[in-house]
């Protein structure tokens, strides 16, 4: 059985980012008890983990299920969850049922944000819950994320980045933690691989879980299949710079693998991924 990460308890000291943490367990003090909104990313992990040794059974983690949540990424943030040792929830989340997330505009994550804040608002209610935070780091331009609007019309906490933790620092806090994500690449959910304009699906969804599934079994770490919408309907595969000599001689085998997943033609972007 895979062993716990070691969580220092609250108050012990990590190596250069300790004021900060210092005072993002103060936020999370003032806010108790609290739902964290819990993806298995990097940053929400981080954020779950830290609440955790400040907060104990006084923090409650909630990830949102949803066709554009990969079910490898959902397994794996339960399995995280339960090695922290916080307690979760599961919540069926509607933004398939609205047609502004649907029709994906380019601020397609606010109506996703919005539906899930909304589920989070009531279940924190029900559970006798003060509030809710979710995973923005320092980083992340809140004035240009769709995100961080609806956040604000619920009253969302954004305790990494109120603390000032940068997405490097909140790597390095999670090295310290223990934590499996420390390293993790990022992995937005499944509907960004869909250009915006182009109609997000469960079945065009579906195809790109199942050419990722493939590209990772594969032993790729860090890429992107893109949805083309058709006829026909095509994959623009991105692998990172630093993976691409994987790639030399392998186009035909990868090719005929996404092609088995239901795509109808395989293009590879010379270029990379350039998340990366």
């Amino acid at each position: 059985m895979e062993p716990p990460p070691q969580i220092p308890p609250s108050g012990a000291r990590l190596a250069n980012t300790s004021h900060k943490v210092t005072r993002l367990e103060g936020l999370v003090r003032a806010h108790a008890p609290m739902v964290v909104a819990y993806s298995g990313g990097v940053d929400s992990t981080c954020l779950l983990a830290l609440t955790h040794r400040v907060l104990g059974d006084r923090v409650l983690g909630v990830i949102a299920d949803s066709p554009s949540l990969p079910r490898r990424a959902f397994d794996e943030a339960l399995h995280v969850a339960r090695r922290i040792g916080v307690r979760i929830e599961v919540v069926a989340t509607g933004e398939f049922e609205n047609e502004d997330y649907l029709a994906n505009p380019p601020n397609r994550c606010y109506f996703c944000k919005s539906e899930l804040f909304s589920r989070l608002e009531a279940l924190a209610r029900d559970r006798g819950m003060s509030s809710i935070a979710y995973g923005e780091n320092a980083d992340d331009p809140a004035d240009q994320r769709p995100g961080s609007r609806a956040a604000a019309e619920f009253s969302v906490l954004a305790p990494l980045r109120l603390a000032g933790l940068t997405k490097a620092e909140v790597r390095e806090v999670s090295r310290e933690l223990g934590l499996p994500t420390h390293d993790a690449p990022a992995q937005p959910c499944l509907s960004s691989r869909i250009p915006h304009g182009t109609r997000v699906t469960p079945d065009a969804l579906s195809l790109v879980e199942r050419g990722e599934e493939f590209l990772h079994a594969k032993g790729f770490r860090v890429f992107r299949v893109r949805y083309v919408a058709g006829p026909p309907i095509r994959a623009r595969v991105q692998i990172a710079p630093d993976e691409m000599a994987a790639l030399a001689g392998r186009e035909d085998e990868l090719a005929a693998g996404i092609l088995r997943s239901g795509f109808e033609r395989v293009e590879f972007d010379r270029a990379g991924y350039p998340g990366s």
